[in-house]
């Protein structure tokens, strides 16, 4: 993703300092954050589900995209710099290289998890637990419309079951 760094312009460089949020989850800004130095963490919930490094990280890309509220939070794990669109939505119909670009990485996410998917569903074939819905899941993501998703836990278990 450091090829985004290349359309950081027209933006706003912003110092952030250790244990900052940029984004809160359910919040809605309409804005884009790219990570130009530091370190950040994406929380679902209290979760921290993955850390940030790579200068040119998009964030706020999904808010953005699908105009709903954001679905994580990020906060700051050292003093980092970010650069943020705060009109996101028309600096993406005017730079479709950014576009092009976050349409690349969502591809590679979504990859990863149909992987991930796939091989849960290898291993829980005929188990007759949740895991076993992996299938459905599968099938649900390049077939049902946009709905909101709010995924479950062992902890927690599915209500639809």
């Amino acid at each position: 993703m450091r090829a985004v760094l290349n359309y950081c312009t027209g933006g706003i460089e912003r110092q952030v300092k250790a244990g900052a949020v940029v984004v809160t989850e359910g919040g809605t800004t309409g804005h884009l954050y790219v990570l130009m130095q530091g370190k950040l963490e994406v929380l679902k919930g209290e979760m921290v589900v993955a850390t940030v490094t790579e200068p040119g990280a998009v964030l706020g890309e999904m808010s953005v995209l699908l105009d709903q509220p954001h679905t994580a939070t990020v906060r700051a794990c050292t003093d980092a710099v970010i650069y943020e669109f705060e009109d996101a939505a028309s600096f993406l119909k005017q730079e479709p290289g950014v576009a092009l670009l976050i349409a690349q990485m969502l591809a590679q996410r979504l990859n990863v998890a149909n992987t991930y998917l796939a091989d849960l569903k290898r291993q829980y074939a005929g188990h007759g637990t949740h895991l076993a819905m992996v299938g459905e899941v599968l099938q649900s993501m390049i077939n049902l419309p946009p709905v909101e998703v709010s995924p479950g836990s062992d902890l927690q278990s599915d209500p639809r079951m």
